[in-house]
């Protein structure tokens, strides 16, 4: 079991309601097997199993200099405790700055990849998901390329993953997402990357469509709106004035084909549902670009995996907290 001396995980059982809001990616995920998925505009990693989301969490990735590389990968080895080779251009980095320059650095609360490893893509890529010593630089765009959890996400996560399972690192600005009353629910994400790719024409494309096929008003007021000021937030599009949840859960649209029907199952794709194999770490010793950050380590409660205390949520005027989420919900 994941559970390193410094850090203390309290287990908790999660609903399938408790995700109903979290915006999806327009990701075709297999029907049988595991799937990661981190969308780096919407700072966010989902875990799903057999066609279902199972896990969810906000993330840091890397800054624009230190891109976290697009495409498709296998999670591998799985280190807890690791013990941190600092690479020598971040000891570069240290003299420069005239910090101390460290070679190593030990399993601990000092140690800025947390109390596990996981590792993303082949070794010789130098990609991890990890936890921090720093909770407060997640989420964000700050990583020299890995991706941080939380540490009590961080051990939740390398818990429930198999090493093998398929992960892909997309970049979708925007979340198109229908509910269970086939209501139209857009969220649009900052550009950390400055990649210029949210194709507006396949999403109005697509978001016509529905709202034809289900005889719904689109409110493009609100569109133009939510388009013109990324804000992370998870708007309604079609709902009446009364209307202020989401109703169930959400699907996402195939919005980036401009097709405008709810993204299906990949049963191409499916694979052998036995459980991965563990694959033999390569070392408890991890050599990854990393920083080790000045800000003041925090020690904090551990969160449910996927929301924060409402008074650390802001709400912007004019809008609804929805429960269980990152999200706040806008009419």
């Amino acid at each position: 079991m994941l559970k390193p001396l410094f850090y203390v995980l309290t287990t908790t059982i999660i609903s399938a309601s408790a995700y109903a809001a979290i915006p999806m990616p327009d990701y075709a995920v297999p029907s049988q097997g595991q799937q990661v998925i981190l969308n780096i505009p919407q700072l966010r990693l989902f875990l799903f199993q057999d066609g279902k989301l199972i896990k969810t969490y906000p993330i840091t990735v890397g800054k624009a200099s230190t891109q976290t590389p697009l495409g498709e990968y296998k999670i591998g080895a799985k280190v807890t405790n690791p013990t941190w080779n600092v690479p020598r251009s971040i000891q570069k980095e240290m003299a420069a700055s005239g910090k101390p320059v460290q070679t190593s650095v030990p399993p601990g609360p000092n140690n800025p990849l947390g109390p596990v490893f996981v590792r993303l893509g082949a070794p010789r890529l130098g990609l991890g998901i990890h936890g921090t010593n720093v909770p407060s630089s997640v989420p964000g765009v700050r990583s020299h390329g890995c991706v941080r959890l939380r540490s009590p996400n961080a051990l939740d996560f390398a818990a429930a993953v198999q090493s093998g399972a398929d992960a892909a690192v997309i970049y979708q600005q925007a979340s198109v997402n229908t509910d269970e009353q086939n209501d139209i629910w857009i969220a649009v994400y900052r550009d950390p990357y400055n990649k210029r790719n949210l194709n507006k024409k396949l999403l109005n494309q697509s978001i016509n469509s529905w709202a034809e096929q289900h005889q719904l008003q689109v409110n493009h007021k609100r569109l133009i709106n939510v388009l013109s000021k990324p804000s992370n937030t998870l708007i309604c599009l079609t709902c009446s004035a009364g209307k202020t949840k989401v109703s169930g859960n959400l699907s996402s649209l195939q919005w980036t084909s401009g097709v405008g029907e709810i993204v299906e199952l990949n049963y191409n794709k499916a694979t052998n549902t036995r459980p991965q194999q563990e694959t033999a770490p390569e070392s408890s010793s991890i050599e990854v670009d990393e920083d080790t950050d000045d800000t003041p380590k925090q020690n904090i409660t551990p969160l449910h995996p996927d929301t924060r205390p409402a008074s650390q949520q802001p709400a912007p005027a004019g809008s609804v907290s929805t429960p269980n989420s990152d999200f706040d919900t806008l009419m």
